[in-house]
């Protein structure tokens, strides 16, 4: 391990700047353009978003997970309503979110509160999953520890066997939550560590103030 020397494990970033000309005016805009670049570029799962709570103790947890829609109204993603992050976000409905595009030398951090999803919004984007992470959802009590992965395995079975026909219904205990963002910074990485750096904040008329950060 001492011979890594990780504090000499360094890259230049200089494969693109953001001026404030070239920024839309609204932030959702501008993360669709840049969401579609990271789709279309050399990114591996650009919709894996870094995502961190707080609950009523003050300590910190982050995991990384998976964005499936977003609009004006903020960011979305589903997970087990009983998981850690779940009881987070009841205790504290404040989270922040990062999507780490490195492959092109940038990052999107968005700050806000969470709401839950409607069921009839958790529904429509549940049906649309494999059939095995539809089982999966029934079967994992996110978060809880177990006593072996073969367990896992025959309990997933079991749920198989059970819903081998028809539909696999939405659990109960499953649906999405939405990041309403209160800030949006999307980050350029620049030679000498200049990096570019701008943070739209929302005003209490709805509309976005634009101002750049220092790197």
């Amino acid at each position: 391990m001492a011979g890594m020397q990780i504090e000499l494990q360094r890259s230049e970033y200089d494969s693109g700047k953001l001026n404030r000309a070239d920024l839309k005016a609204s932030p959702f805009e501008q993360f669709a353009t840049w969401f579609e670049q990271a789709c279309q570029g050399n990114v591996i799962e650009p919709n894996a978003m870094s995502l961190a709570t707080a609950g009523t103790d003050g300590r910190p947890l982050v995991r990384t997970v998976l964005l499936k829609s977003y609009d004006t109204r903020g960011f979305v993603f589903f997970t087990n309503l009983e998981s850690r992050k779940a009881r987070h976000i009841k205790e504290n409905p404040n989270a922040s979110l990062l999507f780490p595009w490195l492959a092109l030398q940038r990052q999107v951090i968005i700050n806000g509160r969470v709401e839950k999803v409607s069921t009839a919004e958790s529904l429509a984007y549940f049906i649309t999953r494999p059939r095995g992470s539809q089982i999966g959802a029934w079967i994992s009590r996110q978060s809880s520890i177990i006593t072996s992965r073969q367990l896992l395995e025959m309990q997933w079975a079991e749920m198989q066997r059970k819903f081998s026909e028809g539909e696999v219904p939405l659990p109960s205990w499953w649906g999405g939550y939405r990041v309403v963002p209160r800030e949006i910074e999307f980050w350029q990485g620049r030679v000498n560590r200049l990096h570019d750096r701008f943070l739209y904040t929302v005003r209490e008329d709805g509309a976005w103030a634009i101002e750049r950060l220092a790197p």
